[in-house]
């Protein structure tokens, strides 16, 4: 049987920055099978874009966002720590520097997927 790739090519537009680091942050979740949280995505997304989620500016300003408390911050930075997503640097817990980019720019991702043999 001849080796056929399929193309598919995927559009879609957010509001904002935020957003935009919300779809690019789940569908890494996905594809390395991490199985973060919706509520989990958007505090990495929303870290991703503020720098860090140690003050508690930041913190008071994603709970009033996403209408959630900071016992539940404190419960997911402690687990994405545990996934490698987040970091303690500086005193600054981020998101690891291998994951962030900037999402004022865009966001074009080229997944290529297939199997062994």
């Amino acid at each position: 049987m001849e080796n056929l790739i399929t193309y598919q090519r995927l559009r879609k537009v957010y509001g904002d920055s935020y957003k935009v680091a919300e779809g690019y942050y789940g569908i890494m979740s996905v594809l390395n099978g991490i199985g973060m949280t919706e509520r989990e995505v958007q505090l990495v997304a929303y870290t991703a874009i503020r720098g860090n989620i140690t003050y508690r500016n930041v913190r008071d300003e994603f709970c009033r966002r996403h209408n959630t408390s900071g016992a539940t911050i404190n419960n997911m930075v402690s687990r994405l720590k545990k996934l490698g997503v987040f970091m303690k640097e500086n005193g600054k817990v981020r998101v690891n520097p291998k994951l962030v980019m900037n999402f004022d720019n865009g966001v074009v991702l080229e997944i290529k997927m297939g199997k062994d043999g």
